[in-house]
Order: structure tokens, then C-alpha cells, then sequence
């Protein structure tokens, strides 16, 4: 694995050493943050079932101004802090969160955390998404700015909802066995992602 573009391009990260964990590839990463790129800059940048942190590097690495990294594994928050320092990412832009994805929204929203302009969500694909999804919807304004967006990558055939609360599918891209599922909120309309 290895960081596609910007600050960090080209370096390699360590990949997690269990087969149970499914980093998201190079080529769907670069797919996703072609998309992005629009809207990347300065944002903070939740990366929601980390696994390596490639994702949320690539975030810092092409202009995010913070991102938070959440895995429920502490061997993989430890792999998450080791890709770090070999990108030589600067203390203050990162937040690394040992804990079940779900119990992580609830900790943000009791502790008043500031909100997120983007958030990644990539747990195992087994996994029940919608318990996650549903608490964002009902929650955004706690969890997401105003034009915050929520992207989950997910196994091809496991289609989820065009709308679960408050958030809105926008849009879809599949990539092999992977898809990605783009929602919005009502407010963040100003920014399209539909499809051409």
C-alpha cells in the first residue's frame, strides 16, 4: 500500500499483518479521492473502521486539516500510529480512537467533538452498517457540518438504502467487488455528487 497524491506521495504503509482486515485498495482509493478533490482541502476527515489509515493519510496527505482515525483493534491502532510516523504526520492533525465504531459516535456527541466534513466508514463487510448509518442520520447535525458528507464502502451485492434519515444516497460507484455509497444531507446540496 502506499500513498497516491500530495504531501505523502509514494510512501509505502505497512499493511495490517490478519487477513480478517480488508484495506481498501489503491485503486479505489485513488477513484475516491478523485471525487473528493473538490472539496478536500482543510476539512476534517473521520475515518471510521480505520484498518490501516491508509484512507484517512491520503486524507491529511491531499489537504484535510485533521483526521481521526477509530478501530476497535488495539494491534491496529498501533499499525495506524506506525503508518503515521512514517509519513511523518504532525501530532496535532491526528486523533487515533481504540473502540467499536458505533460506541466511538456516542463518545463524539457526549463529549461535544467538533463535527466532520467526511466521514469514511469501511467496517468487514459482515458487519450490520445500517446500526452505524442510522445513528449518523438521525444525528448529523452533532457528527456532520452543514455540507458533510458520509461515504461507506461495501460488498457489491449488499445494497443499502437510498435514504436513512436524514442522509440521502447521492451517489454509487462500484469497483470491482467493492461499491461506494455517497450520502448527504439536505443542507449539503450545493455540492453534487450524482452521477453523470
Amino acid at each position: 500500500m502506499r500513498i497516491i497524491a500530495g504531501i505523502y506521495r509514494g510512501r509505502h504503509l505497512k499493511s495490517p499483518p490478519s487477513l480478517d482486515v480488508r484495506p481498501t485498495s489503491d485503486r479505489l482509493r485513488e477513484t475516491l479521492f478523485n471525487i473528493l478533490a473538490p472539496r478536500i482541502n482543510e476539512v476534517r476527515f473521520l475515518d471510521l473502521c480505520a484498518g490501516s489509515g491508509a484512507v484517512g493519510i491520503e486524507a491529511l496527505s491531499r489537504g484535510a486539516s485533521h483526521a481521526t482515525f477509530v478501530d476497535k483493534s488495539r494491534k491496529i491502532c498501533g499499525l495506524i500510529e506506525a503508518n503515521l510516523d512514517l509519513c511523518r504526520v504532525p501530532e496535532d492533525q491526528t486523533e487515533i480512537f481504540n473502540t467499536e465504531a458505533l460506541e466511538f459516535l456516542h463518545q463524539a456527541e457526549s463529549r461535544k467533538m467538533a463535527a466532520w466534513d467526511i466521514v469514511y466508514f469501511d467496517p468487514p463487510y459482515s458487519d450490520n452498517y445500517l446500526r452505524v448509518l442510522e445513528h449518523m442520520g438521525s444525528n448529523p447535525g452533532k457528527l456532520l457540518t452543514e455540507t458533510g458528507i458520509v461515504i461507506a464502502e461495501h460488498y457489491h451485492k449488499n445494497q443499502l438504502p437510498e435514504d436513512i434519515g436524514a442522509l440521502h444516497c447521492t451517489r454509487t460507484l462500484k469497483q470491482g467487488d467493492a461499491t461506494l455509497s455517497f450520502y448527504e444531507t439536505g443542507s449539503s446540496t450545493d455540492f453534487s455528487l450524482c452521477s453523470d
